[in-house]
Protein backbone atom coordinates (compact mmCIF):
# COMPACT_ATOMS: atom_id res chain seq x y z
CA UNK A 1 0.00 0.00 0.00
CA UNK A 2 1.65 3.63 -0.57
CA UNK A 3 0.27 7.17 -0.59
CA UNK A 4 -0.92 9.27 -3.23
CA UNK A 5 1.21 12.69 -2.90
CA UNK A 6 0.59 15.68 -4.86
CA UNK A 7 2.22 18.72 -4.45
CA UNK A 8 0.94 22.11 -5.74
CA UNK A 9 1.82 25.58 -6.31
CA UNK A 10 -0.01 28.45 -7.12
CA UNK A 11 1.77 28.05 -10.84
CA UNK A 12 1.39 23.98 -11.64
CA UNK A 13 1.51 20.72 -10.31
CA UNK A 14 4.88 20.25 -8.74
CA UNK A 15 5.01 16.71 -8.13
CA UNK A 16 1.77 13.79 -8.32
CA UNK A 17 3.32 10.43 -7.71
CA UNK A 18 2.50 7.70 -4.87
CA UNK A 19 5.39 6.61 -2.27
CA UNK A 20 5.73 4.85 0.88
CA UNK A 21 6.83 7.43 3.48
CA UNK A 22 6.87 11.32 3.30
CA UNK A 23 8.62 13.47 5.83
CA UNK A 24 6.99 16.78 6.07
CA UNK A 25 8.29 20.59 7.10
CA UNK A 26 5.70 21.00 9.84
CA UNK A 27 5.53 24.85 11.14
CA UNK A 28 5.91 22.66 14.73
CA UNK A 29 8.42 20.47 13.51
CA UNK A 30 9.32 17.42 11.24
CA UNK A 31 6.13 15.62 10.34
CA UNK A 32 6.50 11.73 9.46
CA UNK A 33 3.42 10.53 7.41
CA UNK A 34 2.82 6.63 6.27
CA UNK A 35 -0.34 4.64 4.89
CA UNK A 36 -2.98 4.73 6.91
CA UNK A 37 -2.22 7.75 9.06
CA UNK A 38 -4.96 9.62 10.65
CA UNK A 39 -7.04 12.69 8.93
CA UNK A 40 -4.66 15.52 9.11
CA UNK A 41 -4.65 19.11 8.28
CA UNK A 42 -1.25 20.52 9.14
CA UNK A 43 0.71 24.21 8.30
CA UNK A 44 4.36 23.76 6.69
CA UNK A 45 6.99 25.78 6.74
CA UNK A 46 10.07 26.57 4.35
CA UNK A 47 11.67 22.88 4.04
CA UNK A 48 12.77 19.95 2.87
CA UNK A 49 10.07 17.56 2.16
CA UNK A 50 11.35 14.26 1.96
CA UNK A 51 9.55 11.22 0.15
CA UNK A 52 10.77 7.94 -0.09
CA UNK A 53 9.95 5.67 -3.34
CA UNK A 54 10.84 2.06 -2.84
CA UNK A 55 14.61 2.52 -0.92
CA UNK A 56 15.50 5.89 -2.21
CA UNK A 57 14.73 9.16 -0.69
CA UNK A 58 13.63 12.16 -3.15
CA UNK A 59 13.78 15.89 -1.03
CA UNK A 60 12.09 18.56 -2.27
CA UNK A 61 11.95 22.11 -1.22
CA UNK A 62 8.81 23.96 -0.25
CA UNK A 63 8.01 27.19 0.56
CA UNK A 64 5.30 26.77 3.20
CA UNK A 65 1.65 26.16 3.05
CA UNK A 66 -0.39 23.58 3.94
CA UNK A 67 -1.17 19.50 3.74
CA UNK A 68 -3.96 17.38 4.07
CA UNK A 69 -3.91 13.45 4.44
CA UNK A 70 -6.95 11.08 4.63
CA UNK A 71 -7.61 8.05 3.21
CA UNK A 72 -3.35 7.67 2.04
CA UNK A 73 -3.91 10.48 -0.31
CA UNK A 74 -1.47 13.54 0.84
CA UNK A 75 -2.31 16.80 -0.62
CA UNK A 76 0.09 19.47 -0.30
CA UNK A 77 -1.10 23.42 -0.90
CA UNK A 78 2.42 25.08 -1.30
CA UNK A 79 3.67 28.94 -2.01
CA UNK A 80 6.21 27.41 -4.01
CA UNK A 81 8.42 24.41 -4.29
CA UNK A 82 11.50 22.91 -5.82
CA UNK A 83 12.71 19.34 -6.72
CA UNK A 84 16.29 19.22 -6.06
CA UNK A 85 17.09 18.24 -9.15
CA UNK A 86 16.41 21.21 -10.42
CA UNK A 87 18.64 23.10 -8.13
CA UNK A 88 22.48 24.22 -8.99
CA UNK A 89 24.41 23.34 -5.91
CA UNK A 90 27.22 26.23 -6.62
CA UNK A 91 24.49 28.75 -7.28
CA UNK A 92 22.51 27.59 -3.95
CA UNK A 93 25.40 27.77 -2.02
CA UNK A 94 26.25 31.42 -3.53
CA UNK A 95 22.13 32.41 -2.76
CA UNK A 96 23.26 31.08 1.01
CA UNK A 97 26.38 33.30 1.38
CA UNK A 98 24.70 36.46 -0.12
CA UNK A 99 21.58 35.92 2.24
CA UNK A 100 23.80 35.38 5.21
CA UNK A 101 25.32 38.89 4.49
CA UNK A 102 22.45 40.57 3.65
CA UNK A 103 20.72 39.45 6.82
CA UNK A 104 23.69 40.63 9.03
CA UNK A 105 23.64 44.01 7.30
CA UNK A 106 19.76 44.20 7.92
CA UNK A 107 18.90 47.38 9.78
CA UNK A 108 15.16 47.59 9.85
CA UNK A 109 12.60 45.01 11.21
CA UNK A 110 11.54 44.62 7.42
CA UNK A 111 14.76 44.29 6.25
CA UNK A 112 15.48 41.33 8.86
CA UNK A 113 12.14 39.62 8.19
CA UNK A 114 12.54 39.74 4.57
CA UNK A 115 16.83 38.39 4.91
CA UNK A 116 15.64 35.82 7.68
CA UNK A 117 13.13 34.47 5.00
CA UNK A 118 15.35 34.39 2.67
CA UNK A 119 18.40 32.82 3.95
CA UNK A 120 15.78 30.23 5.43
CA UNK A 121 14.61 29.49 1.65
CA UNK A 122 18.70 29.24 0.85
CA UNK A 123 19.32 27.57 3.53
CA UNK A 124 16.22 24.84 2.48
CA UNK A 125 17.58 24.57 -1.26
CA UNK A 126 21.43 24.01 -0.50
CA UNK A 127 19.98 21.13 1.66
CA UNK A 128 18.25 19.43 -0.89
CA UNK A 129 20.79 19.54 -3.46
CA UNK A 130 23.25 18.29 -1.29
CA UNK A 131 21.09 15.25 -0.75
CA UNK A 132 20.36 15.36 -4.48
CA UNK A 133 24.42 15.74 -5.47
CA UNK A 134 25.41 12.85 -2.71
Amino acid sequence: MTLSIRVIAPDRTVWDANAEEVILPSSTGQLGILTGHIPLLTALDIGVMRVRIDKDWLPIVLLGGFAEIENNNLTILVNGAEEASEIDIDIAQDNLQKATTILAEAETNKQKIEATQNLRKARARVQAATVINN
